[in-house]
């Protein structure tokens, strides 16, 4: 299981997806994603995150509505996403990637989650609201097999 602040541990199930770069996350983008998610509780948060697609470094934090209102799933607005994505590319950024919160279980790609991901290019970064204590990972999921990555936090 990782810290708070993202560090690598445990394995990931099958073959890795092909090499890229790991994200990277300042520790305000990444409170910011955490709060979100606590409150969104006891249902599930997301919201997708904007940055450099070559680098992995996140710009921007962009919570979003989850219109599946659960505690197990999770569907960004897709009004919101279009906002974000025209939003994105108007910076000169893209969209890299998604997180979202598990309310109650750890910071792993679920089934669902690994058969709605929607872009192999994209960084899946979950939330763990199980302890006292936010936990989060992030991933690569490509042709159904998901592979943790590294995530740098930075203090700026």
């Amino acid at each position: 299981m990782s810290d708070l602040r993202g560090e690598k541990s445990g394995t990931s199930e099958g073959s890795p997806p092909e090499p890229a770069p790991g994200l990277t996350v300042s520790s305000e983008h990444l409170d910011e994603m955490i709060a979100h998610c606590l409150r969104a509780y006891p249902e599930e948060g997301c919201g997708l995150l904007s940055g450099d697609a070559s680098t992995g470094r996140v710009e921007k934090v962009n919570p979003t509505r989850n219109l599946a209102t659960s505690a197990q799933i999770y569907t960004v607005d897709p009004a919101e996403h279009l906002r974000i994505d025209r939003a994105a590319e108007a910076e000169g950024l893209a969209v890299i990637g998604v997180f979202h919160s598990h309310t109650h279980t750890d910071a792993y790609p679920s089934p669902t989650d690994v058969a709605q991901a929607p872009d192999p290019s994209w960084h899946y970064v979950l939330v763990s609201l199980r302890h006292e204590v936010a936990s989060v990972r992030s991933y690569r999921i490509v042709d159904g097999v998901s592979a943790e990555e590294t995530v740098e936090v930075t203090s700026i």
